[in-house]
């Protein structure tokens, strides 16, 4: 089922994969074309112009299971692709109440718990008519986890851990002096389920959807057993889950302070705090794995991660954020380098890997 190595990984990833987001994505955009709402078709048409590789990365997770890849990418596809609009939504809102991010991520919810779509998710923002938007969005996921024969084993972690996406989404859009009380107090509430996290490095872990994504094909899986599926959940919240965002918001870090918006890099007290709490929080992650069966992969996951981000162009421009980007992928192992040679490639339209035909 799992691809054995970075190889044969890259190889269903740029055959397979891609190509299959590419087309799900085309769609989402020609839908979002005739929302009605100039604003609202305006941060959607943007949501999946700018963040394809959101799309891209979550959809990985399909090719550990090639036989229900195209439910899993259209669901992961889908509910990346309400995360992103909502997101920037958000970013962008003049309606900046709680009661109103709190019911657009209603949306989130409902399209894991399979619950009927809520008729008016835009109740208290000031732009309302998507034309039923995001409502199919919803009821795309819906229809595709249906699909998915262990949903029932996994629906309420998936549940968890979309419900602290939404809270920490709804807290952290809030106006500056507002969202750091709210997120602290949210945190004091909760780090328990984290230890020896600080408050950032916890609100990262709730901020991934990776943990969704990867118990969305733990579900495709006939044989998953109960155990294996609590095992997931110990890797992935909070290790890989606050590994994901700690990353994305390093190489956002600069742009962030400019615009004044929220960054949990930016806790920290220098460019070695960040270096050995990134370290700290990568090796535990690996530590964690090692009880998965399929660990292969999913430490694949984590040196792709890094090879990613620390490939990402913002980092040249950044001189702290290069400092810490080089010792991070000096102390890593081959595959990161790997990684990140090929997302690097990637980026600049050619590929690094060029995949033999007869690899399957």
């Amino acid at each position: 089922m799992y691809p054995k190595g970075p190889l044969r990984l890259m190889y269903r990833i740029y055959r397979h994969i891609f190509p299959a987001v590419r087309e799900e994505l085309t769609r989402w955009k020609e839908r979002a074309l005739s929302i009605p709402d100039p604003e609202l078709r305006k941060q959607a048409l943007d949501s999946i112009e700018n963040k394809t590789f959101h799309c891209e990365g979550g959809s990985v997770y399909a090719a550990g299971n090639m036989v229900f890849k195209d439910a899993l990418i259209r669901l992961i596809v889908a509910y990346q692709t309400i995360s992103d609009y909502l997101d920037n939504l958000c970013d962008r809102s003049t309606s900046c109440s709680l009661e109103n991010f709190k019911r657009l991520h209603q949306a989130m919810q409902d399209a894991v718990s399979l619950a009927p779509p809520m008729l008016d998710y835009y109740a208290f923002n000031d732009e309302k008519d998507d034309g039923g938007y995001l409502r199919e969005l919803v009821l795309t996921c819906q229809q595709e986890i249906r699909k998915l024969a262990r949903y029932p084993a996994v629906k309420e972690e998936v549940h968890r851990l979309a419900t602290l996406y939404c809270e920490l989404q709804t807290y952290k859009h809030l106006p500056h002096g507002k969202r750091e009380e709210r997120l602290l107090a949210w945190w004091e509430n909760n780090k328990g389920m984290a230890p020896g996290l600080s408050w950032n490095e916890f609100a990262a872990a709730t901020g991934s959807t990776l943990g969704v994504f990867c118990l969305f094909q733990a579900a495709s899986d006939l044989q998953i057993s109960q155990e294996r599926i609590n095992s997931i959940m110990e890797v992935y919240f909070p290790w890989i889950c606050s590994l994901h965002i700690l990353l994305d918001y390093l190489i956002d870090l600069e742009e962030d302070q400019l615009g004044g918006d929220l960054n949990f890099i930016a806790s920290y007290s220098s460019k070695a705090e960040i270096y050995e709490r990134l370290s700290f929080i990568a090796r535990k992650a690996k530590e964690k794995i090692s009880v998965l069966p399929d660990w292969k992969f999913h430490e694949m996951i984590i040196d792709g991660l890094l090879g990613l981000y620390l490939s990402d162009g913002k980092v040249t421009r950044q001189p702290m954020v290069q400092d810490v980007a080089k010792r991070l992928i000096r102390s890593s192992p081959l595959h990161t380098r790997f990684f990140f040679l090929n997302s690097r490639g990637y980026r600049g339209g050619k590929a690094v890997l060029q995949a033999p035909p007869t690899v399957k």
